[in-house]
């Protein structure tokens, strides 16, 4: 990576030196998509583009940064040369974020970034080393349920699945609307999985009724969440260029009134988001700019949390056991047919 593009800052925010409060990490990791390919550009592209972001957030009533250092990372890249080997190395690096001093935002890359962020996770001090207290919200296009997709356990398609086996206790899902029959039973009949399917919740009819649901299942988590916002959960029309858009996706509001319910909640504490799938365009900066335009909303939401008491720092009591190739030496834990009551 050529030295000066990582002095590219998010939101054009002057560097600071000092404790980060917020951590923004680009991930510029593509190795198993099936589709359109670029998501190895999105980070950057959605750096650049966040310097036409307006500072002003409504909610938090002032202007980004707001007094808070918000630290931009370099862009990562894995230099390992197979796929499992690279998940390791994006572990190591993602663990070095989830102290509990400071708020990471990841920003990918494809969806393959969220096992090995969700098994870094366990070194945040209100995790500290028990996943199944972790709750993931997704927002997405697709389940990324499936076991394998062309033979890869590590496809992007099976993003929540590897989640849920690297110990993760629960995915909460919305924005769904492109899923195979292996990945419409296992979410009736895993436990772990809630799922809100767009043709519900975008319905013209009752889809109100049903947004209000997820909008409750919101407010209703408890613990650490890590927050997984894969744009193609949006509208095709405001993010074309993700590497699957699908038709029927939620609105822009609707994405930004999920950020805002859930750092609302006073009984979750949001530890960590990730924002993937970003491709750039070629004809005009709509799909990187829309990214950006969530990544401040997803901050500003974090300061706001923070300025109110939901979140604060935290140091880890006991040390969290380090394993070594994990996703190297990686079994798939068998589906779990328990049905939450």
């Amino acid at each position: 990576m050529d030295e000066g593009l990582d002095i590219i800052t998010f939101l054009g925010l002057p560097a600071h030196s000092g404790p980060p409060d917020v951590s923004i990490v680009p991930l510029a990791f593509e190795l198993t998509t099936s589709y359109g390919s670029g998501t190895q550009d999105g980070p950057l592209a959605c750096l650049v583009a966040s310097a036409q972001v307006e500072l002003y957030d409504d909610l938090l009533g002032t202007e980004l940064p707001d007094n808070s250092v918000i630290s931009t990372q370099p862009v990562w890249e894995g230099s390992a040369p197979t796929l499992r080997d690279q998940l390791d190395q994006l572990e190591a690096h993602a663990s070095q974020f989830f102290s509990g001093e400071v708020f990471p935002l990841f920003l990918g890359g494809e969806h393959g970034i969220l096992p090995p962020i969700a098994r870094a996770a366990r070194f945040h001090p209100l995790v500290s080393g028990d996943l199944e207290s972790l709750t993931i919200v997704q927002i997405d296009a697709h389940a990324d349920l499936r076991s394998s997709l062309d033979g890869e356990v590590f496809s992007h398609a099976c993003a929540a699945s590897r989640s849920l086996d690297v110990g993760v206790g629960r995915v909460v899902q919305a924005g769904v609307r492109a899923y195979c029959q292996e990945e419409f039973e296992r979410i009736t009949t895993d436990g772990r999985i809630s799922t809100f399917f767009a043709k519900d919740t975008q319905h013209p009819h009752t889809g109100r009724e049903q947004w209000e649901v997820w909008l409750d299942e919101l407010r209703s988590l408890c613990g650490p969440v890590h927050l997984s916002l894969d744009i193609d959960g949006l509208e095709g029309a405001l993010v074309p260029a993700t590497g699957t858009p699908v038709p029927g996706g939620l609105s822009y509001w609707q994405v930004v009134e999920s950020i805002e319910v859930l750092f609302a909640n006073p009984n979750a504490v949001v530890i960590s988001s990730d924002i993937n799938e970003i491709v750039p365009q070629n004809d005009t900066p709509l799909t990187e700019f829309t990214a950006a335009c969530l990544a401040a909303k997803t901050v500003a939401c974090h300061l706001l949390s923070k300025k109110e008491g939901r979140w604060y720092r935290t140091k880890r009591e006991t040390e969290v056991p380090v394993s070594g190739s994990y996703f190297v030496d990686f079994q798939a834990a068998p589906v779990s047919t328990s049905r939450r009551e």
